[in-house]
């Protein structure tokens, strides 16, 4: 997987703001809720799965325009560390219900433990998600990122999750 994800990201987020935001401010901040995650994944390292991980994310209670900032940490059953932060964009409600589409961007550290050998610690973090928002906001999504080191370094081979993610509101 290259950086196919990250410009998902890019194109999903700054067409929304293009649209629904300059009119008004592009990057103009807002209130937002404030949300807590837990997310658990499977690990895939060239196509195989490898182990597992656990995360835990916070989404800071403001937008700058379409974009949420976001935070997380994970760990892997392999001892691999994961901290980074970034962006999360989230559509509106598809065909009138509680469904939604959610792609994050984060930069982030990554401290290799028995895991595969990633080029580096410094790593980008995209990813796309489908998730269902109920009634009383919590969220449920399922979501598919891709980590690497951009090609900034000559060992690249990049690190995949599929994951199950369940984010409440904190207040």
């Amino acid at each position: 997987m290259d950086g196919t994800l990250a410009v998902l990201f890019f194109i999903y987020g700054l067409t929304d703001m293009t649209v629904n935001y300059c009119p008004t401010g592009c990057l103009a901040y807002a209130d937002a809720p404030a949300r807590v995650s837990l997310q658990g994944a499977d690990v895939r390292f060239d196509g195989a799965s490898t182990g597992r991980e656990l995360a835990l994310g916070y989404d800071l209670p403001a937008t700058y325009g379409p974009f949420q900032p976001t935070v997380s940490l994970s760990a892997t059953d392999g001892g691999d560390i994961w901290v980074g932060a970034g962006a999360k964009w989230t559509s509106g409600a598809l065909f009138n219900t509680p469904l939604f589409i959610e792609s994050t961007f984060q930069p982030g550290l990554h401290i290799r433990g028995d895991g595969p050998d990633l080029g580096g610690q410094v790593h980008f973090r995209a990813g796309l998600g489908v998730g269902y928002r109920f009634d009383n906001g919590a969220r449920l999504t399922v979501s598919y990122d891709h980590r690497s080191n951009g090609d900034r370094l000559d060992t690249n081979p990049g690190l995949e999750t599929l994951s199950v993610r369940y984010a409440v509101t904190w207040e």
